[in-house]
């Protein structure tokens, strides 16, 4: 199974410590382990300087007391295994705890304690003891897996109860005179694992060398502590082979043991003064995914503690209390959550008042009306800010926006001036629209330091975004009664487009007017000529608009629109053809709606005139004529004019278009009316009456 906990193979780039102290540091920490093998060397080459010095109770004690050390060690990292849940802590806490046990058999085959003289089982039982120690060093180096990691804690049981058998039994056997070799009187040369020895030295070497590769990853005070005391417990297996009892290269190992204890004790102790408690002493240690998930644990808790600062929660204890207690934290270390968690809430609140004034800004977009507008900035801000409450000015009064907000009871008198009025908890902005007054926010306030400052902002955010909206909404009105939606937002969009100038461009004109306007006009009053006008205008304006069109002019029963002007068209030919076989249903409903009326007696007997077009596509000079008070949008040359001209050929309920066009619009079924001479034009244009598109 791959090894889920890509953090411990991943290969570091940058090492732990700076480069320019990282040597200093290396050179110095390979002395420590370095002397010890020159003073056994230096022992063993010179054994004049080998002397012995044999003192029982001594040695008893020393060992006593560093296996209780070992104990505690012990102790201490399976708690924290099982608080964890981390198989590498318990593969530490048995490397302690074994090498304890085998310690502490050691000293009590001290000779003159149980025994009168020393014994097989006092040479052997520290060799075995540390041989063991160096098995459960080795797994615990490794980068365990989630599968093996899971093997390891369910056999955690049985490991512990049989190192406790294999202690008890050795015990038995060493101690108990006469009842197995182990008891017997070492022999003149002394007992040891001869070159088995050799493999403990290497499981020893290899686990400091694995820690060292996740200690540069990981960077751990308790690392490096672990790290020193496998290389010390190699070198005391390497000084446990000399055989030479109550000399001091015999008591070098004993020493190097003690060192290897001590420095993970003294580093824990560093540790415990630093932070103020043991539950996380040993954590260093733990595989990755303990330390992904115990870093979740955190993260969770400090969230968990700004969402209870965040939304000012009230109980009987305070919400770092609860934490520390379930993390085991000391005051201290609950006072700086509380602090950090106080801390991280102000700049959380912010961030969101922050991001809401922005988001207020994006939704101030042309073409979004002022309840829509209003109705999502609200919701918005209300996420970051609280009860905002929103008043808008009617028949000068404050009313409240919503259904829900209570009656404002500010002095619009003092708004209208421009004051900010304080409130309990709350200030009052007003809302201006073209420097008048439009309207109240009242913002609480309080919470972080800026609430004041950002409320201002705020309220001048939704200012503008009210004068926008209502802006745009005048704009937008007055756009759509000359061109289309499309044509009117571009115009909004990129004012440029307005500028006074023309330019030649290639446009599609469609020109149209009412045959028999003149004799209906002469027949009727001016009352019904008028509503005549309306009503078909009224049909064929929206089929220009709905195309993308723009309506250049009026000019009395007729009316000239363009395509791909002002706003460029790919497919300005298609639409101007389709605008005007609309304009032909649409006005031929209007005449049936008509007969209708008269028959009905509604209407006038009088035959209503019909609408004949022309389309045209060529290059025309566009742009906008007049001055920068009064301007108007128009199109001249031959394009145009042809427009005209074919409109005046066209005969009532038709429409002509010429060849250019007929370029552009595709599959079409049209009748040929062949080269038409027309009036200004010298040469010939071939035209056609269009019946349908596709």
């Amino acid at each position: 199974m791959p090894d889920p906990s890509p953090a411990e193979h991943a290969p570091s780039r940058e090492p732990y410590l700076p480069p320019a102290t990282q040597p200093v540091r290396a050179v110095v920490w390979t002395i420590h382990l370095v002397v010890p093998l020159l003073g056994l060397w230096l022992l063993l080459a010179r054994p004049h300087l080998d002397i012995e010095w044999h003192d029982n109770l001594s040695h008893f004690w020393l060992i006593l007391v560093v296996a209780g050390v070992n104990v505690v060690l012990g102790w201490l990292i399976s708690q924290a295994s099982a608080r964890r849940g981390d198989a590498r802590l318990l593969l530490v806490s048995l490397v302690f705890l074994s090498s304890a046990g085998f310690f502490l058999l050691h000293g009590l085959a001290t000779p003159g304690l149980l025994h009168p003289k020393g014994t097989v089982g006092f040479d052997l039982s520290q060799p075995v003891g540390l041989m063991i120690a160096s098995v459960f060093a080795f797994i615990s180096a490794l980068p365990l897996g989630n599968r093996a990691a899971t093997a390891v804690l369910r056999s955690q049981a049985a490991l512990r109860t049989g190192l406790g058998v294999v202690l008890v039994a050795w015990g038995v056997a060493s101690l108990i005179p006469g009842l197995t070799p182990l008891s017997e009187t070492t022999p003149p040369g002394g007992v040891g694992l001869g070159g088995l020895s050799l493999i403990g030295v290497a499981l020893y070497a290899a686990s400091a060398a694995m820690m060292f590769r996740l200690h540069r990853r990981r960077p751990a005070a308790v690392l490096i502590s672990l790290i020193t005391a496998y290389a010390l417990l190699a070198e005391a297996m390497i000084a446990g082979m000399s055989h030479y009892n109550w000399h001091l290269s015999w008591w070098e190992w004993h020493l190097l043991l003690t060192l290897a204890f001590l420095f993970v004790a003294y580093s824990a102790y560093l540790q415990f003064r630093r932070e103020g408690a043991t539950a996380g002493l040993f954590d260093g240690v733990a595989l990755a995914a303990t330390v992904r998930r115990i870093r979740e644990e955190y993260e969770e808790a400090l969230e968990e503690l700004v969402g209870h600062l965040r939304r000012r929660t009230e109980s009987g204890v305070p919400v770092a209390t609860r934490l520390a207690g379930r993390f085991r934290l000391t005051e201290g270390q609950a006072a700086v959550l509380d602090r950090a968690g106080a801390a991280l809430a102000a700049e959380r609140d912010l961030s969101e008042r922050l991001g809401a004034l922005v988001d207020v800004g994006r939704r101030t977009r042309v073409g979004l009306p002022e309840p829509d507008l209003l109705a999502t900035a609200l919701d918005r801000v209300r996420q970051a800010y609280g009860d905002v409450r929103l008043s808008l000015m009617r028949d000068g009064h404050l009313i409240p926006y919503g259904p829900h907000d209570p009656q404002p009871g500010h002095d619009v008198r003092a708004l209208a001036e421009g004051a900010v009025i304080a409130e309990d908890g709350r200030v009052v902005h007003p809302l201006t629209v073209k420097g008048r007054l439009a309207g109240a926010l009242s913002v609480p306030v309080g919470v972080t330091a800026q609430d004041e400052a950002l409320a201002a902002t705020l309220a001048g955010q939704m200012s503008i975004s009210l004068e926008n909206a209502r802006l745009y909404q005048e704009l937008d009105t007055l756009f759509r009664q000359y061109m289309s939606p499309a044509v009117a937002r571009s115009l909004l969009a990129d004012p440029g487009q307005a500028a006074l100038g023309g330019k030649l461009v290639e446009v599609t004109a469609l020109f149209a007017d009412l045959r028999g306007f003149t004799t209906f006009s002469e027949r009727v009053s001016p009352g019904e000529i008028v509503e005549m006008l309306n009503r078909y205008h009224t049909a064929a304006v929206p089929c220009i608009l709905g195309n993308d069109g723009t309506i250049v002019q009026f000019v009395g029963d007729a009316l000239l629109a363009l395509f791909n002007a002002p706003v460029r068209q790919g497919d300005h030919a298609a639409k101007a053809v389709q605008a005007a076989l609309e304009m032909q249903e649409a006005s031929a409903e209007v005449s049936r709606q008509v007969v209708a009326e008269q028959a009905a007696g509604l209407l006038a007997d009088v035959e209503w005139p019909t609408f004949r077009v022309g389309v045209n596509t060529g290059m025309a000079l566009v742009g906008n004529i007049g001055s920068p008070e009064f301007r108007g949008f128009n199109a001249m040359g031959d394009a145009v004019n042809v427009a005209a001209r074919l409109q005046a050929l066209a005969e009532p309920g038709t429409v002509v278009i010429g060849q250019a066009t007929r370029d552009q619009i595709g599959p079409a079924k049209v009748v040929s009316l062949g080269d038409l001479s027309l009036k200004g034009k010298e040469q010939t244009v071939h035209a056609y009456r269009l019946i349908t598109l596709g």
